[in-house]
């Protein structure tokens, strides 16, 4: 497979060289260890002291990371990508509610990029976290068979119904929906409940895609049996496919609580069963559709591979490459110049509630072996072609 991720020309033509520049600084911090914990702690403590730091946040890491703190403030960063033909994902990046006027503004913030969606082509998918629109501990509790007393029950039945109304509008409004994973411990809970979704609204194509953490060594097997539901129930499988972001507290909570840790042995062994489960779904594209989150490059040249062993075109709307706003521009920009449909999630909302997203793409950069170095050798040589113009 010819190696086409290294071109920088691509990867960065739309960053300024002060845009660069401010890039360059940015993983030069992440890339410091002590230096992320450190200013994860001050900027929290400068938040909830609500000490003058919006200024400087939006200006150095919530501009690099995220397209604005409203939708509309998004389209310019929108519009700009595509011209390289790179989509977006809107992602209402606001985290850790728990009252029920908060999920329902999240809801209302989800139809509202489903419309946003609908009119763009620019913007092929919406998308909303589990935990947008329902109580951790009620998903919690269900996914280890509790009973919900009569309040709980009615609870859940409030989001079961944001569920529906966020589906049933993308089926409308023929929207693709991706539905993102969160952690072990309430994960079965949304799995049953974006299944029984799958059921309902993927019976032409799939509209509603779930996700897989690959770092879980049982997520294979998840969707071999989902794969056996779908064929006798006769609905289509949406699946985005990601390597996983809570590892940390997967593994400890695992550790506290003694039992076997979901996650898999070693970075070897998740690599593996990502690109296991792309080559299955791959093998399945009659009644699967595919959005594979990735930043590493051997996956991506691997999925292009595939597809060219198959003959499936590069544009096929049932496969697309998707990667984060603010990381990992050379594999995103050099994919849509090759003609592969592309997709960045594009985060936003306001700057303090974005902030938990923030720090976790910091902390993710930095315990990720060599995703920073990368991005700081893609920068470094591309300040460095330019100077040589």
């Amino acid at each position: 497979m010819e190696k086409i991720f290294d071109n920088t020309q691509v990867a960065f033509s739309l960053k300024s060289d002060t845009e660069l520049d401010r890039a360059y600084f940015l993983f030069k911090m992440i890339d410091s260890e002590p230096l992320v914990r450190i200013g994860t702690a001050v900027t929290n403590f400068a938040i909830k002291a609500h000490l003058p730091v919006e200024g400087l946040i939006r200006a150095t890491v919530f501009d690099h990371f995220c397209g604005g703190i409203n939708e509309d403030d998004c389209m310019t960063v929108v519009d700009k990508m595509f011209t390289k033909g790179v989509s977006s994902v809107l992602d209402y990046s606001v985290e850790g509610k728990e009252e029920e006027a908060q999920f329902d503004a999240a809801l209302e913030m989800t139809l509202k990029t489903i419309e946003f969606a609908k009119e763009r082509l620019a913007i092929p998918f919406a998308v909303f976290k589990p935990t947008g629109l329902g109580r951790f501990e009620l998903y919690e509790k269900l996914g280890e068979k509790q009973t919900l007393n009569p309040a709980e029950q009615a609870e859940w039945d409030r989001v079961v119904a944001r569920f529906d109304k966020v589906c049933s509008e993308a089926h409308k409004k023929d929207v693709a929906l991706l539905i993102d994973g969160e952690e072990s411990w309430m994960q079965d809970a949304a799995d049953d409940l974006v299944t029984d979704m799958m059921r309902k609204y993927n019976k032409e194509k799939a509209i509603v895609f779930n996700t897989l953490q690959m770092y879980r060594w049982d997520r294979l097997d998840y969707l071999k049996r989902l794969h056996e539901i779908a064929k006798a129930e006769g609905f289509f499988i949406g699946m985005k496919l990601v390597r996983g972001a809570y590892m940390e507290k997967e593994n400890k909570r695992a550790e506290e609580k003694n039992y076997v840790s979901p996650i898999c042995v070693s970075k070897e062994a998740t690599d593996i069963n990502y690109d296991d489960a792309v080559h299955y779904m791959l093998d399945h594209l009659e009644t699967m559709s595919i959005f594979a989150g990735t930043h590493n490059e051997l996956s991506s040249y691997k999925l292009m591979e595939m597809m060219q062993e198959r003959g499936i075109a590069k544009n096929d709307q049932r496969i697309w490459f998707g990667q984060l706003y603010g990381m990992s521009d050379n594999i995103s920009y050099n994919l849509a110049e090759n003609g592969y449909n592309v997709a960045k999630y594009l985060p936003f909302g306001p700057v303090k509630d974005v902030m938990p997203y923030l720090i976790r793409r910091a902390e993710e950069n930095t315990s990720v072996a060599g995703q920073t170095s990368r991005e700081l050798s893609m920068i470094k040589a591309e300040r460095k072609r330019r100077k040589g113009k």
